[in-house]
């Protein structure tokens, strides 16, 4: 006898659970996953060289095709990012040579940027740090930072080479006036930043590879500016003689020149104005702090944006207990609908998983789908958040599945999905899970009537039908059969057996033994399985068991030790994710019962426990530029007139975040408010140095606070509009990774707008102010006179000698 007289034998599967298809047609997957610490792009470069070479020994009718990546994110990521950075430093050349006027000054100033940044990169091995989106955007920034010590420098010999001084009186000259200014920018600016570097977790991760970059570069810059730019000024300057005889550019020049000066003289004269109205504008200082704190609290703040990354996964569920060839006809349809879909690229269906739960289950299905190019998806409405809703209407044709369409995870492995991961957790409670069931539905039906839920879905169940089976031991006691191989029997017919293993063709090959198809369908089946007692007399099983039909859970998960049901969803476009996670715990204070509890996980988890790290990094940032400050000018109250205009650039920024609803309060944004902490106290030491000077060498505050504002006007709107342009393409950014770079760059940008149009007016209000409650008119007239006797004894020792 063989053994095909009593089975069906071939070569098939090793397990028919799962069933995988690419683009319709039947495929094997190979899941490539990349090491901690290489290269992503480098990994994907290797490996698409592997295959290309391997597929000269495919067979004829093979072939391969990559329909699920996350890598082509990343390089278009920052191909935009280096895209915005040349922009950016066109922009600023731009802005510099319209201040300047001469190609001189304005390639003495830009050879800055060149070194600033490769310095910064030589840094980045020791620092552990790696070119990503995050490094990309700190230089992007930088560029428009970097050149501010230069332009000051540029800017001041110039003025004096004007005035008839040779290049290296002109440049010695300048050097003692500007590079304690100079020096105080760059200590501030990486001041600012000093606390990020200590913050734990991925928010810190976040903040610290941004921060310190631009740290490093604007101590760079400085070192520059002291060094290198003034040796470059002494041989590159010469004096500019432009006139009203001026022709072609110098003429367009000379116009500026008579318009700013019209500027200047408006500022001046407008400061003079408010100098004297200084209670109205403290008042008006005091609105601006609550408006701002106001409108910091009405806008919805949030983690990490979701981006478009150019994939989406659809995962569904058809009833329970549903077989696979079942589930198979519905991954069908799911794919016959893909096909019709214009912005797929590439799909890979795999039978029997679930992308949320992760579950193997013979119901349910996932479709990874690899969208199309973003330069091919830039009409409106083709972004991955409009195609999640187009695909979800499309999908609710399939009358007997529950699809779910999701983005992946903004970073990934925190969660399965974008959007909220909730915990419902059994604590201090015995209900069966039928009750834990009844208790995730109602939380479900009232979690999706508020506002703020665009959904909140779970696969959860406990009403899955199986059949409990009971051994009658005694039974089998009587009839002398064991057990252990009624229960053997049953794994061997229903589940499968690996037996051993064999060669062929070269290969080896496992041996399984099951029953066939049609012996499998019914629970009556188990009536024609039979095991051998100690007689060697063959017994049906169905002598010793009994049946019954049950509901039960196919899955049952733990969180935290806990028996937890995990929720998903997202917040409704207009709502922010911190909004929706509030949502949830108020419709969890209101529908779970006595020992049940709740918890986040995924990038829930990480977004509640930032909670307000930003506030207290803030904080401690203001804090450091306060003592900077306060070593830099011997006082603690000059600082103040400093460090009080920086709420202005904060309330630009939160201005310019309300006038766009689709950008959160995020990380990116608090990012950006921490840059221009540094980038506001820029601007107003420029003033407060130059004017402060002046006052301790006895001349009288007013006139040396007007002085000030009208010497300084020019290298502060130079600095502010090369920054506020080269951030400008940033604040423009779509595609791949572009709410990030519109979230820093709208942030960045509408904080120096109001720090540059408006902060300039009340920190020489607040200079004089402060200064006149610091020293009194006595501690003034003290100065003066102090300064008039040093004169005098100056003027007498060369007569003594």
């Amino acid at each position: 006898m063989y053994l095909k007289d009593v089975a069906r034998v071939q070569l098939g599967k090793f397990s028919y659970a799962s069933n995988s298809f690419v683009d319709g047609n039947r495929a094997a997957y190979l899941l490539v996953y990349q090491l901690p610490g290489s290269n992503a792009l480098a990994t994907a470069k290797g490996v698409y060289a592997a295959m290309d070479n391997l597929k000269k020994t495919f067979p004829k009718d093979i072939d391969y095709v990559v329909p699920f990546e996350s890598v082509s994110v990343i390089q278009v990521s920052i191909g935009e990012v280096v895209k915005t950075l040349g922009e950016a430093l066109v922009l600023v050349v731009l802005v510099v040579f319209l201040f300047l006027q001469s190609w001189r000054a304005t390639l003495i100033t830009l050879l800055a940027i060149p070194v600033s940044i490769v310095g910064t990169f030589a840094l980045f091995v020791p620092l552990g740090f790696t070119i990503n989106t995050l490094t990309l955007f700190a230089f992007v920034l930088a560029i428009g930072i970097v050149v501010d010590d230069a332009i000051v420098v540029v800017e001041a010999v110039q003025v004096n080479l004007d005035k008839g001084m040779s290049p290296k009186d002109a440049t010695r000259e300048a050097m003692r006036e500007i590079s304690a200014p100079v020096i105080a920018i760059a200590l501030i600016l990486a001041a600012v930043f000093v606390p990020v570097g200590f913050i734990p977790g991925i928010v810190g991760r976040l903040y610290q590879q941004f921060a310190i970059t631009i740290a490093v570069s604007v101590l760079i810059s400085a070192f520059v500016a002291l060094s290198l730019t003034p040796a470059l000024c002494t041989l590159l300057l010469r004096p500019m003689h432009i006139d009203e005889k001026a022709k072609g550019l110098d003429r367009f020049f000379y116009k500026f020149n008579q318009w700013f000066e019209r500027v200047t003289n408006a500022y001046s004269n407008g400061v003079k104005r408010l100098i004297k109205l200084t209670p109205l504008v403290i008042v008006g200082l005091v609105v601006v702090y609550v408006g701002t704190a106001l409108l910091f609290r009405a806008k919805p703040t949030g983690f990490i944006p979701t981006e478009d990354e150019g994939r989406l996964i659809v995962t569904y569920e058809i009833p329970e207990a549903a077989s696979t060839s079942r589930s198979l006809v519905v991954l069908n349809k799911v794919m016959d609908i893909l096909k019709k879909q214009p912005y797929v690229a590439h799909f890979s269906a795999l039978g029997g998983l679930n992308a949320i739960t992760f579950a193997s289950k013979s119901n349910s299905g996932t479709v990874f789908i690899q969208l199309k190019p973003w330069e091919e998806r830039t009409e409106r409405g083709m972004q991955a958040d409009s195609l999640v809703v187009k695909l979800q209407k499309a999908l609710s044709v399939l009358n007997d599945a529950r699809p779910q369409v999701i983005q992946p995870p903004a970073i990934p492995g925190l969660g399965q999905s974008s959007g909220f991961t909730f915990e419902i957790q059994q604590r201090e409670t015995n209900d069966d899970v039928k009750a834990f069931d009844n208790v995730v539905q109602n939380f479900l039906a009232e979690a999706n009537k508020r506002p703020e839920i665009g959904r909140a879905f779970s696969y959860f169940t406990a009403k899955a039908p199986a059949y409990r089976v009971d051994v009658d031991r005694d039974k089998c006691k009587k009839l002398g059969i064991s057990v252990s191989n009624v229960y053997r029997t049953m794994q061997t017919y229903l589940g499968s057996q690996y037996v051993n293993d064999f060669i062929i063709y070269g290969r080896k090959f496992r041996v399984v033994a099951q029953a066939d198809t049609m012996y499998r369908t019914d629970v009556q089946n188990l009536g024609q399985y039979y095991v051998r007692n100690q007689g060697g007399q063959l017994v049906p099983i169905s002598t010793v068991i009994k049946t019954t039909i049950i509901e039960n859970a196919p899955l049952i998960s733990h969180f935290n030790l806990f028996r937890s049901v995990e929720l998903n969803g997202g917040a409704k476009p207009g709502f922010s994710s911190s909004q929706a996670n509030d949502a949830l715990r108020e419709v969890a204070a209101k529908v779970l019962p006595a020992g049940y509890a709740y918890d986040f996980g995924g990038l829930s988890r990480e977004e509640i426990n930032a909670g307000n790290s930003s506030i207290y990094i803030f904080m401690l940032s203001v804090g450091f530029v306060f003592l900077f400050l306060a070593a830099l000018y011997e006082s603690w109250s000059v600082p103040f007139s400093v460090l009080l205009s920086v709420p202005i650039g904060a309330l630009g920024a939160i201005i310019a975040l309300i006038l766009f609803p689709y950008l959160t309060n995020n990380v990116y944004a608090q990012i950006g408010l921490i840059t221009l902490i540094g980038l506001a106290a820029k601007n107003a030491i420029l003033i407060v140095e130059f004017a402060k000077e002046r006052v301790d060498k006895g001349e009288d505050l007013l006139e040396s606070t007007i002085e000030a504002v009208r010497l300084r006007l020019r290298p502060i709107l130079m600095t502010s509009l090369a920054f506020i342009l080269g951030v400008f393409p940033l604040a423009l950014a779509s595609g791949a990774g572009g709410v990030a770079r519109a979230t820093i760059g709208r942030t960045v940008l509408g904080g120096m707008l109001a720090a540059t149009s408006l902060a300039i007016f009340v920190v020489p209000v607040l200079y004089v102010g402060i200064t006149k409650l610091a020293y009194g008119k006595k501690g003034l007239e003290a100065l003066k006179t102090n300064a008039k006797k040093e004169n005098e004894g100056k003027e007498e020792k060369p007569a003594q000698a």
